[in-house]
């Protein structure tokens, strides 16, 4: 019998360990340690390169990494530009036509030639610790003239035996503007620059040409290109007069520029980054910018693993900017002012992870496992309300576990737009051929019921749509008679209401397409649906709801989903036909929702951000006296104007505005969720003890598989002992000898 016991000693060891795990998919111990958890969807960042980044998930990351001259104040209500990287949030100086500065505080767009913003950049601000910085004794750089082969099997900077740092200045912000000309990666805001910053333009033509001198001659498929140095080069809009002062000059005058510099766009990349990572085999491994950023901020990214994962720590050369000391009554009810004063981080380190699927990535955030359920997210919390709305039993288990999913109205939105170069969906080549089309769109914008949207998918509702401007920016009408889209909508006995699908099918009719089919050829209409995501279960029923809309008009819709890094590869070079979108605010100003229309940001031509390359000259040159507009009666004049030529054109199915709730756990302090605030990773605080206690709370073992488990094996080992000792008993011819 010994033996048995020897062999059924190692799984019973083995039974006993697994009764004693919990379903934690994080190592042992981790619950204790000052770490924040959360989620990516699907992938990881495509851009995580300032100049590049334009993305929402991108933010993970960028906003924790960089620091651009301005952010907005945590917790003030409407939001407050406050600065960061810089001394104070400065005025422009006004300047005529004559050169002369102007003495009204704000003179009219008219009669200003240029504005000059002298920012004083705060001394003593250090890089994160990097081998681009690192020096010898003797001060030369150690790895700035690395060979090929050299780089070994180097994958990370972290791998690299030496890392230094410098002090921030002025030019890093000049070097970063003037990187906005480079041909090198995308770079989504350079026509936007470029009409503002002076010499900007001719300078993107003067890097042109410099970058092919530099690349004449070498294999073009080649990821390794020669080191483009933007200092060589100065451009007249981004100066350094002195070591901590930065003076950016632009053409006439243009408001919304002191909100540029809260944005990535224009936080400091150090040359000696561009240089490191310009060198043989680096590109190749995957070190660039784009996956390991050079910053300032209280964050460093430590390990990118492609699609998997992501981890960034506590820069140890963080000035540790303390926790903001001002809010409103709420915000002191709720505890976001306890830790006013107090050095930032409070965290050691952020790890999010890709999941592909939102059953298991809400499960984890129901079991604690992830604190956040999506970092950059606000809108993650919809679902738990829906589902805390729809069974007693569900919220008295989120109340008990202490999820709080507060919601509100928040600046951002999600469209169905249509590329107008496309010659079905588009403007067309002829005024005919414009008239046909512009009522295609229309009828497609009818027959697209956003009210039923947010009925049929509660936990992804919002409010519905009448023009690209929501509530809470200055000049949006919606929510007002003045604001109701007369193409879409009317008013019925003081409601508002959808148009009829009957006048959608008239449209379809004079577009020359009755019941779906080409008037001319008899053929039936298919247009290509792109969705910048896989068509996964989660998301399926999403994407179906779209081809039942245009079902109702007879229109056949081809799905191309795909996930986002080639949809956005799609739409640069114009193959796309309908698409799906959402955009976040950038700022709060018109600007940033109008441009999103404006022709000379055509994503196609010149890789902005107008995906629907709506090109309309009467819109254009509205927005060109937007810009240069302040808030006021002038302006809302300018707006309704623009909204009435886009409800007209419909180069959009405006959508609707999603509601803003994040999910995140109750040990996390000091979470106030909003769009516009990216930075929230140095305010988080976590209390790890209660962590710890209420994952043990809510994921006790469940012991009774184990003892079944225990109970066949004894029963096994029982009939097994009984046969073997029957077997003893037995003679050769399988009789039972006597005991």
């Amino acid at each position: 019998m010994r033996e048995w016991r020897v062999a059924l000693a190692p799984l019973l060891a083995g039974l006993a360990v697994l009764g004693g795990c919990d379903n934690s998919p994080w190592p042992k111990g981790s619950a204790g340690e000052n770490v924040i958890r959360s989620s990516m969807i699907e992938t990881t960042p495509r851009h995580l390169d300032p100049t590049a980044s334009y993305w929402s998930n991108d933010t993970l990351v960028t906003y924790q990494v960089y620091e651009p001259p301005y952010g907005y104040h945590y917790l003030k209500r409407p939001f407050q530009l406050v600065p960061k990287t810089a001394a104070e949030v400065v005025k422009p100086i006004y300047l005529g036509k004559d050169g002369q500065r102007l003495t009204a505080e704000d003179p009219p767009g008219d009669q200003v030639a240029e504005s000059v913003y002298d920012v004083p950049i705060k001394p003593g601000i250090l890089f994160q610790p990097h081998p681009a910085f690192a020096r010898d004794a003797q001060g030369s750089y150690l790895y700035h003239h690395m060979k090929a082969g050299e780089l070994g099997e180097r994958r990370s900077p972290m791998e690299f035996e030496a890392t230094g740092t410098r002090e921030l200045t002025a030019e890093d912000f000049v070097y970063a503007i003037k990187r906005h000309a480079t041909t090198r990666i995308t770079t989504p805001i350079f026509g936007v620059f470029s009409e503002y910053v002076l010499g900007l333009k001719d300078y993107g033509t003067l890097i042109r040409a410099e970058d092919a001198k530099l690349r004449a001659g070498t294999d073009p498929a080649s990821q390794d290109k020669p080191f483009l140095d933007f200092r060589r080069w100065p451009l007249a809009g981004a100066t350094a007069p002195d070591k901590h002062l930065l003076r950016i000059r632009l053409h006439g005058k243009y408001p919304q520029w002191k909100y540029w510099m809260q944005m990535t766009f224009l936080a400091p990349v150090p040359w000696e980054a561009d240089a490191f990572y310009a060198q043989p085999g680096m590109a190749e491994r995957g070190l660039t910018l784009d996956q390991w950023p050079v910053g300032t901020g209280p964050f460093m990214v430590t390990e990118f693993v492609k699609d998997r994962r992501i981890v960034m720590q506590r820069n140890p050369n963080y000035r540790g900017v303390p926790y903001p000391c001002e809010g409103d009554d709420e915000d002191k009810k709720n505890g976001l002012l306890d830790d006013c004063g107090k050095p930032t981080p409070f965290v050691d380190k952020i790890i999010a992870t890709v999941e592909r699927e939102a059953t298991p990535q809400r499960n984890k955030f129901r079991d604690g496992y992830y604190d956040l359920e999506v970092f950059e997210r606000t809108d993650t919390g919809n679902n738990y309300i829906v589902e805390m709305n729809d069974s007693e039993e569900v919220r008295a288990d989120y109340l008990r576990k202490g999820f709080d999913f507060p919601r509100s109205a928040d600046v951002n939105s999600y469209i169905i737009g249509f590329n107008m170069i496309d010659p079905v969906i588009g403007m067309g080549d002829s005024p005919e051929q414009r008239e046909r089309n512009r009522k295609l769109r229309e009828a497609i914008s009818i027959a697209i019921d956003w009210e039923e949207y947010s009925k049929v998918f509660p936990k992804k509702a919002g409010v519905t749509a009448m023009s690209p401007l929501p509530q809470g920016i200055p000049g949006s009408r919606e929510g007002t008679p003045e604001g109701v889209n007369p193409v879409t909508h009317h008013v019925v006995d003081g409601r508002v209401e959808r148009r009829p699908i009957e006048e959608a099918r008239r449209l379809m009719t004079e577009a020359g397409y009755p019941d779906g089919r080409d008037a001319r050829t008899g053929r039936p209409l298919v247009i290509n649906y792109d969705y910048y995501a896989p068509a996964t279960p989660e998301r399926k029923p999403e994407i179906d709801w779209v081809v039942r809309q245009f079902a109702k008009l007879d229109i056949q819709l081809e799905v191309r989903a795909t996930d986002n890094n080639q949809f956005q590869d799609k739409v640069r070079k114009g193959k796309h036909q309908v698409f799906w979108l959402g955009w976040n605010a950038d700022y709060p100003d018109a600007e940033n929702f109008m441009f999103l229309l404006y022709g000379p940001n055509s994503k196609s031509v010149s890789d902005g951000e107008n995906t629907a390359n709506y090109q309309n000259p009467e819109y254009d040159a509205l927005f060109s006296q937007l810009k240069s507009l302040d808030d006021g009666p002038a302006k809302q004049a300018v707006i309704d104007k623009m909204v009435g030529i886009l409800q007209r054109d419909a180069p959009w199915s405006f959508g609707f505005y999603p509601y803003a709730s994040a999910a995140v756990q109750g040990w996390v302090h000091n979470s106030k969720p909003a769009i516009l605030i990216r930075d929230h990773g140095r305010y988080l605080r976590l209390d790890a003890a209660d962590r710890t206690a209420k994952l043990a709370a809510w994921n006790k073992p469940v012991w009774w598989p184990v003892g079944l488990i225990l109970a066949v094996l004894a029963s096994g080992i029982f009939l097994a002992r009984s046969t073997l000792r029957r077997r003893e008993r037995m003679n050769a011819r399988g009789e039972l000898l006597p005991t």
